[in-house]
């Protein structure tokens, strides 16, 4: 069981069936107490509390417990299938190692990933494709995500390869689903058109307000690109009925009061929206500490009061790490064994190169193997494979285990060199974003109740 308390709302939160209950001080208290003993609770609690109160506490408490709804014994631990070679899912295709902006946290070193400029030419985004088609089995749904540096350098690639996607489809009865991550710089009126009709999704980047993302997201010649983007982006997401998008942005060192970047962009009328904490080397000024943890804290719960007050308002908005379903959601296997990095989903550089993900390009370590061969380097992906949340001492018995399946793998190597390590800051943000959205889903589910 997991107490949390939100804006000054307090919650009990059983993680094995995922039933969430408001609660008063005098709840809080009765869980504070070694047993639910009637005679322990009057004796620890009766100055505060009279006997009735106590005793109808303990009652409802009790019939949650009987319902099975608090209090549960854990979720088995499932088997978790390997496979060898591993079955491919999903492919993140480096379109360009080149971008036109000069982001400074960039983890792909403004494009290149520490080697040199170049966008991938078509025979090698075809063999890509042939190879998720000859890796994914029996898997009919497959996914490729045109990815950079910035993709859009090379757009001829990005509209021949979705036409051999087309082709694959109907070849080998698969469907693919493509996404394009662009900084919205070129984002034309062709390209706009061109996502629009071949329905791939897309994601936006852009840090928020002016200041803060011209400070950041800078051109190579040094000028803003916010005034730049802004309308198109703008003009696009509204062209597909804000739909099959994301708005994404990066908050660092320099914008803590990130809920005011969400808040900038949902007043310009994005519905899909996400904020994600910047990744870096310690010695870099941008990079979030420890010791920003607490207003950290405070700006989640802002945010999450924000959004609340949104929806009650009329103009909603989602928010990515405020999207919990708690009825549904990914299998169990997902929930525990985390992303598939290094064999559901592979990156691919403009050279066909395979690696775990995209933040390991470049990293000679792991290098898996390439487009044409498949996978030669069969010891990596069966590392990976064998990381799940029983591995993770500190993960076993986390209240949120089960929605961040033990975190990013690769954020755990290169903060700790050990996979089964995550990342302490990474760890405490993603558990305050959980309970921030489990508040807004209870807050917003009572606003509707009331509204009935």
């Amino acid at each position: 069981m997991h107490r949390f308390t939100i804006n000054g709302s307090q919650f009990l939160f059983d993680e094995n069936t995922n039933s969430l209950h408001e609660i008063d001080q005098l709840v809080w208290d009765l869980l504070n107490t070694e047993t639910l003993e009637e005679s322990e609770a009057l004796q620890r609690l009766g100055d505060r509390y009279s006997a009735e109160s106590i005793r109808s506490a303990l009652a409802e408490l009790a019939e949650l417990r009987e319902a099975g709804l608090i209090f549960t014994p854990p979720v088995p631990r499932p088997e978790i299938p390997h496979t060898d070679p591993p079955l491919v899912k999903a492919l993140c295709l480096h379109l360009a190692h080149d971008c036109n902006l000069r982001c400074m946290y960039c983890f792909a070193g403004t494009g290149p990933f520490g080697g040199s400029r170049e966008l991938m030419p078509a025979h090698v985004g075809r063999a890509a494709l042939d190879f998720l088609v000859r890796s994914s089995g029996s898997r009919r749904n497959l996914e490729v995500d045109f990815f950079g540096g910035e993709p859009l350098l090379n757009f001829p690639v990005v509209k021949e390869l979705v036409a051999y996607g087309r082709q694959l489809e109907q070849q080998h009865d698969k469907v693919f689903r493509f996404t394009l991550t662009t900084n919205a710089t070129l984002l034309t009126e062709e390209v706009q058109e061109f996502l629009n009709r071949e329905r791939i999704a897309a994601v936006l980047s852009i840090d928020g307000r002016p200041s803060v993302n011209d400070h950041a997201r800078p051109f190579a010649n040094g000028k803003g690109s916010y005034e730049r983007i802004v309308p198109e982006m703008l003009r696009f997401t509204a062209s597909r009925e804000h739909e099959n998008y994301y708005v994404r942005g990066t908050f660092t060192r320099h914008n803590l009061d990130f809920a005011a970047d969400v808040a900038h962009l949902a007043e310009l009328g994005f519905k899909h929206l996400s904020m994600e904490p910047v990744v870096g080397s310690p010695q870099e000024s941008y990079t979030l500490r420890q010791e920003d943890l607490p207003q950290l804290m405070n700006e989640y719960e802002r945010l999450a009061a924000y959004y609340v007050a949104r929806h009650k308002a009329g103009h909603p908005f989602t928010f990515f790490h405020f999207n919990l379903s708690l009825d549904h959601g990914p299998c169990a296997i997902k929930r525990i064994s985390g992303c598939g990095a290094g064999y559901d989903y592979l990156a691919v550089t403009p050279s066909g190169d395979l690696y775990p993900c995209h933040q390991f390009v470049g990293q000679s370590e792991w290098l898996m193997g390439n487009v044409e061969q498949g996978i030669t380097r069969m010891d990596i992906s069966r590392q990976f494979q064998d990381v799940n949340l029983y591995s993770k001492p500190g993960c076993v018995d986390c209240w949120a285990r089960f929605f961040c399946s033990g975190g990013c793998m690769a954020h755990a190597w290169f903060a700790n060199g050990d996979f089964t390590k995550p990342e302490p800051l990474a760890c405490a943000l993603q558990k305050k974003r959980l309970e921030c959205a489990l508040y807004a889903m209870a807050a917003i589910a009572d606003s509707m109740l009331n509204r009935q």
